[in-house]
């Protein structure tokens, strides 16, 4: 089911150059407003940081107190920044060639200046697929920047290959 819906993204042209898009399914009518419309443009941008092993863009997207549960950590809650910074510089994340499709996004606006955001992300890479669940949560600072302060990861399936 996964090799179709990445079948289905490609023909669809919504993947260009830039290394994260955004796919909506055909029949969607949910309106976006502008403020969630400013949490999926800041997860766009993690998520690029994140693809293209920039840790600095990565660092100043989130507050240093970031928490975080993911398939890496084995299950353990993940504190701070060390545990990412790591992962980018040592996960093979530079100069990979591939693309991350955010799935259907999905924001809820908790108040004016905190939101959480909740899609499936798949990558895709040469000879590798894969399909994970992902949910964001962002605050927004006294000077007005939107900072990921938590996020919860998890992989359905092993990644797929060709």
């Amino acid at each position: 089911m996964l090799w179709h819906l990445c079948v289905a993204l490609l023909s669809l042209g919504g993947i260009g150059s830039s290394p994260v898009s955004v796919q909506w399914a055909a029949n969607s009518s949910q309106p976006v407003t502008a403020r969630q419309q400013e949490i999926i443009q800041a997860t766009v941008k993690l998520l690029s940081a994140v693809a293209s092993g920039d840790y600095d863009t990565y660092r100043e997207m989130s507050h240093p107190a970031l928490s975080s549960f993911e398939p890496e950590s084995l299950g353990v809650l993940v504190r701070g920044l060390e545990f990412h910074r790591f992962l980018m510089q040592n996960d093979g994340a530079p100069g990979r060639a591939g693309h991350t499709v955010v799935v259907e996004p999905l924001v809820h606006m908790l108040s004016e200046d905190a939101a959480c955001i909740a899609y499936v992300r798949l990558t895709l890479t040469p000879g590798r697929r894969a399909k994970a669940e992902e949910t964001r949560v962002w605050r927004r600072g006294g000077d007005g920047t939107w900072r990921h302060v938590h996020f919860h990861r998890s992989v359905s399936a092993a990644p797929h290959t060709n």
